[in-house]
């Protein structure tokens, strides 16, 4: 099948005072169209670096990162900001709603630069339905429990339809049961829509529900 997403030799570090911190060192892997792919590891690890690098939200000091064929980071800023509303959906482990919009409007807003207001809002209470958040619509995030919340950002990363979906320790927050209901959402729907997965987490339950799974330690895959 072919490659959505290749990464090559990536080494990303940070300067602390006098100390640098090499977080990954010489990373490389390929994500092919459609696969759901884990990657393990411990907390500092690298994990979240790592995501962040191949989702364009975060540069790497040496290395590449090619989405279909183009380089990421050969984008200028502004290119590389539409590229990933267009193509890219995030999940984060704190959910990153906004409390003054109710969970309509935080789903709707990624395609609010596309679409007509009435059109961003249909899809999103269409994609709320599938994430079993249809009684909820009227509400903002602080009236959710956590995980209502992560159901709701797992909408907003469906909305703009993207290529591929990046899960930052998407049950990090959660209890076990709530954090099994919240993944059976994600994998339905991942399923239904073909989309390419890739998730990061320090849990092997959560890790054994993708197709592959790589481990991340001390800066390299292992």
């Amino acid at each position: 099948m072919d490659k959505i997403l290749t990464c090559k030799d990536l080494n990303r570090s940070y300067s602390i005072g006098k100390t640098t911190l090499e977080v990954l060192k010489g990373v490389s892997l390929e994500v092919t169209t459609g696969e759901t792919l884990s990657i393990m590891g411990e907390s500092g690890s690298g994990k979240s670096t790592l995501l962040h690098v191949l989702g364009g939200l975060d540069s790497p000091k040496e290395g590449s990162v090619h989405f279909n064929n183009q380089s990421i980071y050969g984008m200028y800023t502004a290119r590389r900001a539409k590229f990933r509303a267009e193509n890219v959906g995030f999940v984060f482990q704190s959910f990153h709603l906004l409390s003054e919009l109710d969970i309509v409007e935080n789903v709707a807003l990624p395609a609010m630069a596309k679409r007509s207001k009435g059109d961003a809002k249909t899809r999103a209470r269409e994609l709320l339905d599938q994430v079993g958040l249809s009684d909820r619509v009227g509400h903002r995030p602080q009236e959710l429990s956590g995980g209502e919340q992560q159901r709701v950002a797992m909408a907003r990363a469906l909305m703009n339809e993207p290529d591929i979906i990046f899960c930052d320790e998407p049950t990090g927050n959660l209890d076990s049961k709530t954090g099994e209901k919240v993944l059976n959402y994600l994998f339905q729907l991942v399923e239904a829509r073909r989309h390419t997965l890739v998730l990061v987490t320090h849990s092997q339950e959560v890790a054994s529900r993708c197709s592959r799974e790589l481990f991340l330690k001390d800066g390299r895959l292992v």
